[in-house]
């Protein structure tokens, strides 16, 4: 008769129990457990970042409201994956998308803001040469203008792309993340007329802006399209105050402080307008009330005069990083823009003609 004892029931436990546990070290993800996702497989998310703006700073929580991104196959050009969200949880300052592809090598396009499912519209595409944007908001010219091309009337809302090239989704497990970063397209132009007469300046002014920029690329580069013209959606006029203030002593050293107050009458125009690009002329054109053209201001050229602290931006960036912009013009007698003159986001610019 064969007996069992105690010790040897414990040792075939032990190597029972030691078994069980190197079958599951092999199947445990390199004897690691992830929480997160519960398994073995990589996962990846994408991150939106907008702070290609004068403030440095990151306000993707602030200002985009909805994305859409586009996963391309770089083997194929192929468009393998496809997701639009909107909502609060855009706005928690901690947002990432979920990206369900398999390992491989992608290109990352992206159509961002408001304005890409409403103003605008990104084409269905299977290619991603297809993933073009398009100003959706064109109309036809107000009663007395009839230049080329549509016309836009409304205020737009506000568009974004991003562009992340040839990133590998490796097949390694845990979380991978990758960083879209974004870039503005629209931008708010707000135009003050005043006369130097001190003489109103009527609402009845027509403030334009005209350009070719309303079909975007997948990589947001401009392509050829018909000429734009944009007008004010919004036009006030009013008067404001001024106090300048006159010293005049009294002998005994005090100062007595007297107040001249002058009445200056202004138009405030404001504009709503596609991408501008440094290599091309967007022209601000203003009418009188007869239609007659008073000033005609190539945009880029006095824009990129000031730069300021941000001289280290090239043209372009600074162009994209900037998505306001102020003008102040004023009139003659005759009521025409006295072209020496203009201040541009507060900076005064005299224009000095040179001999050719």
């Amino acid at each position: 008769m064969k007996y069992t004892t105690i010790s040897s029931v414990i040792r075939r436990a032990t190597v029972s129990v030691a078994l069980i546990v190197a079958a599951l070290s092999a199947t445990s993800c390199d004897s690691m457990i992830y929480d997160e996702e519960g398994d073995c497989d990589p996962h990846y998310k994408v991150r939106f970042k907008y702070d290609r703006n004068l403030k440095y700073s990151d306000a993707f929580a602030a200002e985009v409201k909805e994305v859409t991104l586009y996963v391309v196959d770089d083997a194929t050009g192929k468009v393998v994956w496809q997701k639009h969200d909107s909502g609060e949880h855009l706005r928690s300052g901690s947002y990432l998308m979920d990206v369900d592809v398999v390992p491989g090598t992608y290109t990352l396009v992206a159509w961002c803001g408001q304005g890409h499912t409403s103003s605008f519209d990104v084409t269905e595409a299977e290619h991603y040469t297809g993933l073009q944007c398009s100003l959706l908001e064109r109309t036809g010219h107000p009663e007395g203008f009839a230049p080329e091309g549509s016309a836009v009337r409304k205020d737009l809302y506000d568009l974004y792309h991003g562009k992340l090239a040839a990133q590998k989704f490796p097949n390694d497990q845990g979380t991978h993340i990758f960083t879209v970063d974004l870039t503005k397209d629209t931008n708010y132009l707000h135009i003050m007329l005043q006369h130097l007469s001190g003489d109103p300046v009527e609402e009845k002014f027509t403030f334009t802006v005209v350009d070719e920029n309303g079909l975007m690329d997948w990589d947001n580069s401009l392509l050829p399209d018909e000429q734009l013209t944009y007008y004010a959606h919004t036009v006030r006029s009013g008067w404001a105050g001024v106090e300048i203030p006159d010293y005049k002593g009294d002998g005994s050293g005090n100062m007595e402080s007297r107040a001249t107050i002058t009445q200056v009458s202004a138009c405030v125009a404001d504009l709503t307008l596609g991408r501008l690009m440094a290599d091309r002329k967007t022209m601000v054109r203003i009418y009188n009330p007869d239609k007659e053209l008073v000033a005609s201001i190539p945009l880029q050229d006095y824009a990129l005069q000031t730069k300021g602290k941000h001289s280290h931006l090239s043209n372009q960036d600074y162009l994209d990083y900037r998505d306001d912009y102020s003008m102040v013009l004023f009139l003659d007698d005759n009521g025409r823009w006295i072209s020496t003159t203009i201040y541009i986001n507060s900076w005064q610019i005299v224009y000095q003609p040179t001999e050719v």
